[in-house]
């Protein structure tokens, strides 16, 4: 499974990618650190990456932007990461295009979870059924 994944703060999008990478089937095929940046490396990538993963608020393109960009081109499942959550912000991020919602405080052990719910066709938009 080939990731992009973006986030503006570099402590963040490592940790992120040592979680995904943290398995055998995940590879992070790119990077970027604003929305501008995720759009022109989705569409770039050769085959292009199976999941987007975006941080919302970026600089020169945030990520509800960036997400209706790379949707729209490429059709891939979108994971959309957040400090903040709520109604709004999952409207916001469905509206987008996304198919998956992540406060950041629960990519820990939320993240794998999403991507593979995504991934198999279906949704995430909060904490894991117990």
């Amino acid at each position: 499974m080939r990731i992009l994944i973006a986030d503006d703060h570099p402590v963040v999008l490592r940790g992120v990618c040592a979680i995904l990478e943290s398995r055998n089937d995940v590879h992070v095929c790119a990077e970027a650190s604003n929305g501008a940046e995720a759009v022109k490396k989705a569409i770039e990538l050769v085959p292009p990456p199976d999941i987007v993963i975006l941080d919302v608020t970026m600089p020169i393109m945030d990520g509800f932007t960036a997400a209706k960009k790379i949707y729209e081109l490429l059709k891939v499942p979108i994971l959309i990461l957040s400090m903040n959550d709520g109604d709004e912000m999952i409207r916001a991020a469905i509206s987008a295009g996304a198919k998956g919602f992540i406060n950041k405080t629960a990519v820990g052990g939320s993240l794998l979870i999403a991507v593979d719910r995504v991934m198999a066709g279906g949704t995430f938009f909060g904490p894991p059924e117990v």
